[in-house]
């Protein structure tokens, strides 16, 4: 053996060589470019066919739709006529594309309303989408904690427990799963509660800003790390689906509550995230206003082309 190269990562390549009766390894390091790129365009049949048409990929697709997901139905209120335009990134490396980085602007005109989005990360490293004032794209609480396949039963006050067949108010929904599937908190808190709580089997309470808090039960296990006080993450793991307590088959049971007031957790009006702070939006405006411009330049095209 002569020489050997072996690509570690995107920016590192180790490189052996013959040196004598031995060898001398080197890690070389190369800087990756990162290129911003625009797309436009706009809905003849689907976002995903014409954002292919306007050259997006499968995966900048699904982040634009999950970027103002919260706003618009992509499977529900697309109009013809409807337009998009998208900043993002291209990672190259010696000039060569490596992959798409993050959207970095978006604009989407739907039914005559226009949204807009410009990606801000904070001091703490945290990124996020805001409309171009500085307010959050993303409500404070997702709707669901898990991934399901149906819902076992829904809110109700006047439903007849399955075990203790009497009537009991049902105040929250259950979210069926087979045992171990992972649960997300649905919105940034601090743990309130973890353990036993009775035909609730294993629990996590979780206190949310605003008086809002959120209740996880019949959970098989505990995600290591989760204790009370510690501060969680939307979309976090917390737990894991099971049986425990008072349960006919592996399930979620999930509460939210306002004001110690249980609210129907599939019908609740979901708050906005906390949005930023005086000091922050200060450097918020300073760091995007080129994207808005951008994304501004860019609308007026799409305009322009659709007439």
């Amino acid at each position: 053996l002569e020489e050997l190269t072996y690509t570690l990562d995107e920016t590192r390549t180790l490189s052996v060589r013959r040196k004598g009766v031995g060898y001398e390894s080197t890690t070389l390091t190369a800087a990756l470019e990162h290129r911003s790129v625009e797309s436009v365009g706009e809905i003849r049949s689907s976002l995903f066919a014409d954002g292919r048409k306007a050259g997006l990929s499968n995966r900048m697709i699904l982040e634009f739709a999950d970027i103002f997901g919260y706003d618009i139905d992509f499977a529900q209120d697309l109009q013809e006529g409807d337009r998009f335009a998208v900043v993002y990134e291209n990672i190259l490396k010696d000039g060569r594309k490596l992959r798409e980085g993050d959207i970095l602007a978006a604009e989407f005109t739907n039914q005559g309303r226009t949204f807009r989005a410009v990606r801000y990360v904070d001091r703490e490293g945290r990124a996020g989408y805001y409309t171009p004032q500085g307010e959050s794209l993303r409500k404070a609480f997702i709707r669901t904690p898990v991934d399901f396949v149906r819902i076992s039963s829904g809110f109700n006050l006047a439903r007849r427990h399955p075990i203790l067949n009497i009537i009991r108010a049902h105040k929250g929904v259950d979210y069926a799963a087979s045992t171990g599937t992972p649960v997300h908190t649905t919105g940034d808190g601090k743990v309130e509660f973890v353990g036993k709580k009775g035909g609730y089997g294993n629990v996590i309470v979780v206190r949310h800003s605003g008086n809002n808090q959120t209740l996880y039960a019949h959970l098989s296990r505990f995600k290591p790390g989760v204790k009370v006080g510690a501060k969680v993450r939307q979309g976090q793991i917390i737990g894991f689906v099971g049986s425990s307590g008072l349960a006919t088959a592996p399930h979620l049971h999930y509460e939210f509550l306002v004001n110690g007031i249980h609210k129907n957790p599939m019908t609740v009006t979901l708050p906005r995230a906390v949005p930023l702070n005086s000091q922050a939006l200060v450097q918020f405006r300073a760091l995007t206003a080129p994207l808005v411009a951008r994304i501004d330049a860019l609308g007026d095209r799409n305009v322009a082309l659709s007439r």
